[in-house]
């Protein structure tokens, strides 16, 4: 995807990948991982170990064919369906485009306090019927991805909701996420800044 690409010409998962790639090249960095992983709100160490981990898993599924995989580890967004793992869902198709049925089968199976979200323990019980028999890396992958989306989106009663997940399938989420944290951030240096006068 170059900056000149629209949304509309994207899929689900390249436009949930295309917040990390900070400066629109269609290329993803380590260091543009870790930029956004702060950028949600991450602390210091998981952003690093999700950049490594993350760039080092998919830069070699997603280098264009023929080319000689490079020392900096560029995930390509255009080739992130390649990148896929085992384990998952199903939300994302093979070429990354969103399947809505698959998406609702998550709450029909395993939201059972909430209609229309999960709890911890619902979200370990679906994290476990999605495993794959010998798939360690991929229901790895699963875990880590669900682990940190819902110990940074959960509320204050443990929910994490269905329009907060729905979101983080077409990458909208991050960006609001972002928003949030500047604008708090802005306003809290604002008012000390205040204080100090």
């Amino acid at each position: 995807m170059s900056s000149s690409s629209s949304d509309d010409e994207m899929t689900a998962l390249q436009k949930h990948v295309a917040f990390f790639d900070r400066n629109k090249d269609g290329i993803i960095y380590p260091s543009e991982t870790y930029q956004g992983f702060r950028a949600i709100g991450c602390g210091v160490a998981l952003s690093t170990a999700s950049a490594l981990l993350i760039n080092g898993f998919l830069a070699p599924k997603t280098k264009p064919p023929g080319k000689l995989l490079s020392p900096r580890f560029p995930i390509y967004v255009k080739n992130i369906h390649k990148g896929k793992h085992g384990s998952d869902s199903g939300v994302y198709d093979a070429e990354g485009r969103f399947v809505s049925s698959k998406f609702e089968e998550i709450f029909q199976k395993h939201a059972h306090t909430n209609p229309n979200a999960l709890t911890a323990n619902e979200l370990m019980e679906m994290l476990k019927a999605n495993r794959a028999p010998k798939d360690r890396n991929g229901a790895f992958a699963s875990w880590t991805e669900w682990k940190i989306l819902y110990s940074l989106c959960k509320d204050k009663d443990g929910l994490l909701h269905k329009g907060t997940v729905r979101a983080v399938y077409d990458g909208s989420l991050f960006l609001q996420m972002e928003k949030e944290r500047a604008s708090s951030s802005s306003s809290s240096s604002s008012s000390s800044s205040g204080k100090k006068a």
